[in-house]
Protein backbone atom coordinates (compact mmCIF):
# COMPACT_ATOMS: atom_id res chain seq x y z
CA UNK A 1 0.00 0.00 0.00
CA UNK A 2 1.64 3.24 -1.14
CA UNK A 3 2.16 5.82 1.60
CA UNK A 4 0.82 8.46 -0.81
CA UNK A 5 -2.60 6.89 -0.31
CA UNK A 6 -2.66 8.67 3.04
CA UNK A 7 -3.54 11.85 1.17
CA UNK A 8 -6.67 10.14 -0.13
CA UNK A 9 -7.62 9.44 3.47
CA UNK A 10 -6.91 13.07 4.41
CA UNK A 11 -9.10 14.29 1.52
CA UNK A 12 -11.94 11.98 2.55
CA UNK A 13 -11.60 13.16 6.16
CA UNK A 14 -11.76 16.86 5.18
CA UNK A 15 -14.76 16.14 2.94
CA UNK A 16 -16.44 14.38 5.84
CA UNK A 17 -15.84 17.38 8.13
CA UNK A 18 -17.36 19.76 5.58
CA UNK A 19 -20.37 17.49 4.99
CA UNK A 20 -20.89 16.98 8.70
CA UNK A 21 -20.67 20.72 9.42
CA UNK A 22 -23.27 21.32 6.70
CA UNK A 23 -25.50 18.68 8.26
CA UNK A 24 -25.21 20.36 11.68
CA UNK A 25 -26.20 23.73 10.21
CA UNK A 26 -29.04 22.55 7.96
CA UNK A 27 -30.55 19.64 9.89
CA UNK A 28 -33.55 20.15 12.15
CA UNK A 29 -32.24 17.48 14.59
CA UNK A 30 -35.76 16.40 15.47
CA UNK A 31 -36.23 14.24 18.54
CA UNK A 32 -39.53 13.40 20.20
CA UNK A 33 -41.41 16.53 21.30
CA UNK A 34 -41.38 17.38 25.00
CA UNK A 35 -45.12 16.86 25.39
CA UNK A 36 -44.91 13.47 23.65
CA UNK A 37 -42.08 12.46 25.98
CA UNK A 38 -44.18 13.61 28.96
CA UNK A 39 -47.02 11.43 27.74
CA UNK A 40 -44.74 8.42 27.40
CA UNK A 41 -43.47 8.92 30.95
CA UNK A 42 -47.06 8.72 32.08
CA UNK A 43 -47.73 5.62 29.98
CA UNK A 44 -44.63 3.80 31.27
CA UNK A 45 -44.59 4.59 35.02
CA UNK A 46 -42.67 1.43 35.91
CA UNK A 47 -39.57 2.40 33.94
CA UNK A 48 -36.55 2.89 36.21
CA UNK A 49 -34.88 6.30 36.49
CA UNK A 50 -31.81 4.85 34.78
CA UNK A 51 -32.20 2.46 31.83
CA UNK A 52 -29.31 0.06 31.22
CA UNK A 53 -27.90 0.44 27.72
CA UNK A 54 -24.59 -1.41 27.88
CA UNK A 55 -23.49 -4.24 30.17
CA UNK A 56 -20.12 -4.07 31.90
CA UNK A 57 -18.65 -6.68 29.54
CA UNK A 58 -19.90 -4.80 26.48
CA UNK A 59 -18.27 -1.60 27.77
CA UNK A 60 -15.07 -3.46 28.60
CA UNK A 61 -14.93 -4.80 25.05
CA UNK A 62 -15.47 -1.31 23.63
CA UNK A 63 -12.59 0.24 25.58
CA UNK A 64 -10.23 -2.70 25.03
CA UNK A 65 -10.97 -2.45 21.32
CA UNK A 66 -10.44 1.33 21.39
CA UNK A 67 -7.11 0.99 23.20
CA UNK A 68 -5.85 -1.68 20.82
CA UNK A 69 -6.92 0.30 17.74
CA UNK A 70 -5.18 3.50 18.89
CA UNK A 71 -2.06 1.47 19.68
CA UNK A 72 -2.18 -0.13 16.23
CA UNK A 73 -2.63 3.22 14.49
CA UNK A 74 0.18 4.84 16.47
CA UNK A 75 2.66 2.03 15.87
CA UNK A 76 1.68 1.85 12.19
CA UNK A 77 1.90 5.52 11.24
CA UNK A 78 4.30 7.20 13.68
CA UNK A 79 7.40 5.37 12.35
CA UNK A 80 6.48 6.32 8.77
CA UNK A 81 6.12 9.93 9.90
CA UNK A 82 9.65 9.88 11.33
CA UNK A 83 9.27 8.80 14.96
CA UNK A 84 11.48 5.72 15.09
CA UNK A 85 11.09 3.18 17.89
CA UNK A 86 10.78 -0.58 18.31
CA UNK A 87 7.20 -0.73 17.13
CA UNK A 88 6.83 -4.22 15.62
CA UNK A 89 6.26 -6.20 18.83
CA UNK A 90 3.86 -3.57 20.19
CA UNK A 91 1.97 -3.55 16.89
CA UNK A 92 1.34 -7.25 16.56
CA UNK A 93 0.59 -7.59 20.28
CA UNK A 94 -2.11 -4.92 19.95
CA UNK A 95 -3.35 -6.74 16.84
CA UNK A 96 -3.67 -9.99 18.78
CA UNK A 97 -5.59 -8.14 21.51
CA UNK A 98 -7.94 -6.65 18.90
CA UNK A 99 -8.48 -10.02 17.22
CA UNK A 100 -9.20 -11.68 20.55
CA UNK A 101 -11.63 -8.88 21.45
CA UNK A 102 -13.48 -9.33 18.15
CA UNK A 103 -13.76 -13.10 18.66
CA UNK A 104 -15.07 -12.53 22.18
CA UNK A 105 -17.54 -9.90 20.93
CA UNK A 106 -18.96 -12.27 18.31
CA UNK A 107 -19.43 -14.97 20.95
CA UNK A 108 -20.94 -12.48 23.43
CA UNK A 109 -23.44 -11.00 20.98
CA UNK A 110 -24.53 -14.35 19.54
CA UNK A 111 -25.18 -16.08 22.86
CA UNK A 112 -25.84 -13.32 25.41
CA UNK A 113 -27.13 -10.22 23.60
CA UNK A 114 -29.74 -9.44 20.95
CA UNK A 115 -27.59 -10.27 17.91
CA UNK A 116 -29.95 -8.86 15.26
CA UNK A 117 -30.56 -5.53 16.99
CA UNK A 118 -27.41 -4.00 15.48
CA UNK A 119 -27.99 -5.06 11.85
CA UNK A 120 -29.79 -3.14 9.10
CA UNK A 121 -32.49 -4.69 6.92
CA UNK A 122 -35.73 -4.02 4.98
CA UNK A 123 -37.61 -3.74 8.28
CA UNK A 124 -35.78 -0.46 8.92
CA UNK A 125 -37.06 1.33 5.79
CA UNK A 126 -40.01 3.01 7.61
CA UNK A 127 -37.66 4.25 10.33
CA UNK A 128 -35.19 5.54 7.74
CA UNK A 129 -37.91 7.45 5.89
CA UNK A 130 -39.23 8.93 9.13
CA UNK A 131 -35.74 9.98 10.26
CA UNK A 132 -35.01 11.68 6.92
CA UNK A 133 -38.31 13.59 7.11
CA UNK A 134 -37.64 14.68 10.70
CA UNK A 135 -34.13 15.85 9.82
CA UNK A 136 -35.70 17.93 7.04
CA UNK A 137 -37.93 19.62 9.62
CA UNK A 138 -41.18 17.70 9.14
CA UNK A 139 -43.21 16.37 12.04
CA UNK A 140 -44.05 12.83 10.94
CA UNK A 141 -45.46 9.93 12.97
CA UNK A 142 -42.98 7.29 11.81
CA UNK A 143 -41.20 5.04 14.33
CA UNK A 144 -38.30 6.34 16.38
CA UNK A 145 -35.13 4.21 16.66
CA UNK A 146 -34.93 1.01 18.64
CA UNK A 147 -31.85 0.54 20.84
CA UNK A 148 -29.46 1.46 18.02
CA UNK A 149 -30.30 4.24 15.52
CA UNK A 150 -29.71 3.56 11.84
CA UNK A 151 -26.56 5.70 11.78
CA UNK A 152 -25.00 3.60 14.54
CA UNK A 153 -25.90 0.37 12.76
CA UNK A 154 -24.53 1.50 9.40
CA UNK A 155 -21.29 2.54 11.08
CA UNK A 156 -21.15 -0.84 12.84
CA UNK A 157 -21.61 -2.61 9.49
CA UNK A 158 -18.67 -0.77 7.92
CA UNK A 159 -16.51 -1.18 11.02
CA UNK A 160 -17.27 -4.92 11.10
CA UNK A 161 -15.90 -5.35 7.58
CA UNK A 162 -12.87 -3.13 8.20
CA UNK A 163 -12.06 -4.56 11.63
CA UNK A 164 -12.37 -8.20 10.55
CA UNK A 165 -10.35 -7.61 7.37
CA UNK A 166 -7.50 -5.79 9.12
CA UNK A 167 -7.41 -8.47 11.84
CA UNK A 168 -7.46 -11.44 9.46
CA UNK A 169 -4.79 -9.97 7.15
CA UNK A 170 -2.68 -9.05 10.17
CA UNK A 171 -2.89 -12.58 11.54
CA UNK A 172 -1.78 -14.00 8.17
CA UNK A 173 1.13 -11.54 8.07
CA UNK A 174 2.49 -13.03 11.30
CA UNK A 175 3.64 -16.03 9.25
CA UNK A 176 5.55 -13.69 6.95
CA UNK A 177 7.47 -11.88 9.68
CA UNK A 178 7.60 -14.50 12.43
CA UNK A 179 7.08 -14.08 16.16
CA UNK A 180 8.35 -15.83 19.32
CA UNK A 181 5.44 -18.29 18.96
CA UNK A 182 5.15 -18.54 15.14
CA UNK A 183 7.92 -19.81 12.88
CA UNK A 184 8.11 -17.60 9.78
CA UNK A 185 7.04 -19.32 6.58
CA UNK A 186 6.67 -16.90 3.67
CA UNK A 187 5.89 -19.77 1.31
CA UNK A 188 2.40 -20.48 2.65
CA UNK A 189 1.18 -17.96 0.06
CA UNK A 190 2.44 -16.94 -3.35
CA UNK A 191 4.11 -13.56 -3.88
CA UNK A 192 1.06 -12.16 -5.67
CA UNK A 193 -1.25 -13.27 -2.87
CA UNK A 194 1.08 -11.80 -0.26
CA UNK A 195 0.93 -8.52 -2.15
CA UNK A 196 -2.86 -8.44 -1.91
CA UNK A 197 -2.71 -9.30 1.81
CA UNK A 198 -0.50 -6.26 2.41
CA UNK A 199 -2.64 -4.03 0.20
CA UNK A 200 -5.86 -4.98 2.00
CA UNK A 201 -4.16 -4.57 5.37
CA UNK A 202 -2.95 -1.09 4.41
CA UNK A 203 -6.28 -0.01 2.94
CA UNK A 204 -8.29 -1.18 5.93
CA UNK A 205 -5.70 0.35 8.25
CA UNK A 206 -6.18 3.76 6.65
CA UNK A 207 -9.95 3.24 6.74
CA UNK A 208 -9.76 2.35 10.42
CA UNK A 209 -7.95 5.61 11.11
CA UNK A 210 -10.70 7.62 9.39
CA UNK A 211 -13.50 5.66 11.06
CA UNK A 212 -11.90 6.18 14.46
CA UNK A 213 -11.63 9.94 13.98
CA UNK A 214 -15.25 10.10 12.78
CA UNK A 215 -16.36 8.09 15.80
CA UNK A 216 -14.56 10.47 18.17
CA UNK A 217 -16.09 13.51 16.46
CA UNK A 218 -19.62 12.12 16.75
CA UNK A 219 -19.06 11.03 20.35
CA UNK A 220 -17.72 14.44 21.36
CA UNK A 221 -20.69 16.36 19.96
CA UNK A 222 -22.88 17.79 22.76
CA UNK A 223 -25.93 16.27 21.05
CA UNK A 224 -24.44 12.78 21.40
CA UNK A 225 -22.78 13.13 24.79
CA UNK A 226 -25.60 11.19 26.44
CA UNK A 227 -24.65 8.22 24.25
CA UNK A 228 -20.94 8.58 24.99
CA UNK A 229 -21.67 8.81 28.71
CA UNK A 230 -23.69 5.58 28.50
CA UNK A 231 -20.59 3.78 27.22
CA UNK A 232 -18.83 4.90 30.40
CA UNK A 233 -21.49 4.37 33.07
CA UNK A 234 -23.65 1.85 31.18
CA UNK A 235 -27.05 3.57 31.34
CA UNK A 236 -29.18 6.47 30.09
CA UNK A 237 -31.84 8.40 31.94
CA UNK A 238 -35.49 7.46 31.58
CA UNK A 239 -36.10 10.79 29.85
CA UNK A 240 -33.32 10.18 27.30
CA UNK A 241 -34.63 6.69 26.62
CA UNK A 242 -38.15 7.96 25.92
CA UNK A 243 -37.06 11.05 23.96
CA UNK A 244 -34.79 9.20 21.55
CA UNK A 245 -36.17 5.68 21.29
CA UNK A 246 -39.33 3.74 20.56
CA UNK A 247 -40.26 1.84 23.75
CA UNK A 248 -42.13 -0.79 21.75
CA UNK A 249 -38.93 -1.52 19.77
CA UNK A 250 -36.46 -1.52 22.68
CA UNK A 251 -37.98 -3.66 25.45
CA UNK A 252 -36.89 -2.95 29.04
CA UNK A 253 -37.16 -5.62 31.72
CA UNK A 254 -37.01 -4.88 35.45
CA UNK A 255 -36.66 -7.82 37.86
CA UNK A 256 -37.88 -10.23 35.22
CA UNK A 257 -40.92 -8.12 34.31
CA UNK A 258 -41.11 -6.34 30.97
CA UNK A 259 -42.10 -2.71 31.52
CA UNK A 260 -41.75 -1.52 27.92
CA UNK A 261 -41.86 -3.18 24.54
CA UNK A 262 -45.45 -4.12 25.26
CA UNK A 263 -48.80 -2.42 24.95
CA UNK A 264 -48.46 0.59 27.22
CA UNK A 265 -51.19 1.67 29.57
CA UNK A 266 -53.24 4.64 28.53
CA UNK A 267 -52.75 7.86 30.53
CA UNK A 268 -56.11 7.52 32.26
CA UNK A 269 -55.23 3.93 33.27
CA UNK A 270 -51.91 5.02 34.71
Amino acid sequence: MAWNALWVSVFVFITFLVAHASYIILSAHRVRAEQDTDELETRYPELPKRVKRHTFMARLFHWVMAGSIFTLLGTAFFPIMGWQFDWVTIHYTAGLVLTGAIVYHIFHTVFFLDFWSIWVGPKDIPEFKAEVMREAGHDVPGPHPAKYPIGNRLYHLVLTFVGCTVSLTGMVMLWRMGTPFITPNPYILGEGTWGWVYVFHGMTGLSLAGLSVAHIIFGARPKNWWLTKSMIIGSVSRREYLAHHEPSRWPITVKGKRVSGMQARKPEEA
